[in-house]
C-alpha cells in the first residue's frame, strides 16, 4: 500500500464549522480566525456563505468576511453558493472560487434544500456556466454519501452516478461528505472505489464527520485508496444538525483538522500546516464561543 506523499487540506471552519452556532459569530471574529488559520499554514479555506441569510443567519455577515481577508497572499479563499443569485453575491464579494452542494439522498436533499437532487443539480447549471465564463473554479459537495438519517445505507454507485455527473458539468473536484458520520472504512472505501471508475482520483475529496469516531480512521482508508484531498475544521467545529443527540451525548462534528494534521505528521505525510498554530487558532475560537475544543489532540497537549 502506497500512500499520497502530500494532501490538500480544506479547512471549513468559518463556514461549516460555524453555520449552526446558536450565538451569532460577528465577522470581525470570523476575520481573525481566518487570520490564525492563515499564519498557521492553511491554504484553502472555505470562508463563508451566501445562501439566503432567513436560511443561515450566521453567514449573512459574509460578505464582510471577504472584505476584511482580501489582504491574504497564497490562500484560496471560497464560499458556498446555493444558486446563480448566491454565486453573484460571492463573486461580487470577492470569493475566487466557490462550492456547490447536493446530496446523494433524496429525502435529506429535501429537508436541507427544499428541491430534489435532479432540480439542485438544475439550479447549478447557470452557476457552472457563468463560473466557466469567469474563469471561477467551482467545488462540490455530495452529502449523505454513507449513508442518510431518513432513508439509512445509500448505494455506492448512486454516489458515482452523481459525482460523475457534477464532475462533467464542470466542478473540478468533488467532495464526497458522511454527513452524519455513519461510515465506516468499508463503506467508504466502496463508495472511493465506485466513485474512481468515473472521476480521476485527484478529483475526490473526502469530508468525514466524527459521530461514531469514525473519521480518522476513514480518512485512513481514502488515503490508502489514493485520494489525498479532505475537509476538516479546527476544533472539530461544526456538524449536522440533522443527528440526533441524545440528553447525555453530543455527537461531535467535523474531524478536527488538529487531529487530522497530527496523524498526517505520524505518516510522513507533507501539508505545509504547523500544528502548534493551528491548536492555538482552535483554542482562540473555542474559547470565544465558550466551549472545550473538540481536537482529542489539542486536549492531550494543553
Amino acid at each position: 500500500m502506497t500512500l499520497p506523499k502530500r494532501v490538500k487540506i480544506v479547512e471549513v471552519s468559518p463556514r461549516d464549522g460555524l453555520q449552526n452556532e446558536v450565538q451569532l459569530v460577528s465577522a470581525d471574529l470570523k476575520i481573525e480566525l481566518i487570520n490564525l488559520l492563515v499564519a498557521a499554514g492553511v491554504s484553502f479555506i472555505e470562508a463563508g456563505s451566501f445562501v439566503n441569510p432567513r436560511w443561515v443567519p450566521q453567514m449573512a455577515n459574509s460578505d464582510s468576511v471577504f472584505a476584511g481577508i482580501k489582504g491574504a497572499k497564497n490562500v484560496n479563499f471560497s464560499a458556498l453558493v446555493p444558486n446563480l443569485r448566491g454565486f453573484e453575491r460571492a463573486i461580487e464579494a470577492g470569493a475566487k472560487e466557490v462550492s456547490i452542494f447536493t446530496s446523494a439522498s433524496e429525502s435529506f436533499s429535501k429537508k436541507n434544500t427544499n428541491c430534489s437532487i435532479q432540480e439542485s443539480l438544475g439550479r447549478f447549471v447557470p452557476v457552472l456556466k457563468s463560473a466557466a465564463d469567469k474563469k471561477i473554479p467551482t467545488r462540490a459537495y455530495i452529502s449523505c454519501i454513507a449513508g442518510c438519517p431518513y432513508e439509512g445505507a445509500i448505494s455506492p454507485s448512486k454516489v458515482a452516478v452523481l459525482a460523475n455527473e457534477l464532475y462533467q458539468m464542470g466542478c473540478y473536484e468533488v467532495s464526497l461528505a458522511d454527513t452524519t458520520g455513519v461510515g465506516t472504512p468499508g463503506i467508504i472505501c466502496q463508495a472511493i472505489e465506485k466513485v474512481s471508475a468515473k472521476v480521476p482520483l485527484d478529483s475526490i475529496a473526502g469530508h468525514f464527520h466524527d459521530t461514531y469516531s469514525q473519521a480518522l480512521v476513514n480518512i485512513y482508508a481514502a488515503l490508502s485508496m489514493g485520494v489525498s484531498i479532505f475537509d476538516s475544521s479546527v476544533a472539530g467545529l461544526g456538524g449536522c444538525p440533522y443527528v440526533k443527540n441524545s440528553d447525555k451525548y453530543k455527537a461531535p462534528g467535523n474531524v478536527a483538522t488538529e487531529d487530522l494534521i497530527y496523524m498526517l505528521n505520524g505518516l510522513n505525510i507533507k501539508h505545509d500546516i504547523n500544528l502548534n498554530k493551528l491548536m492555538k487558532a482552535g483554542l482562540f475560537i473555542s474559547k470565544k464561543l465558550g466551549k472545550k475544543s473538540g481536537s482529542k489532540v489539542s486536549a492531550a497537549f494543553t
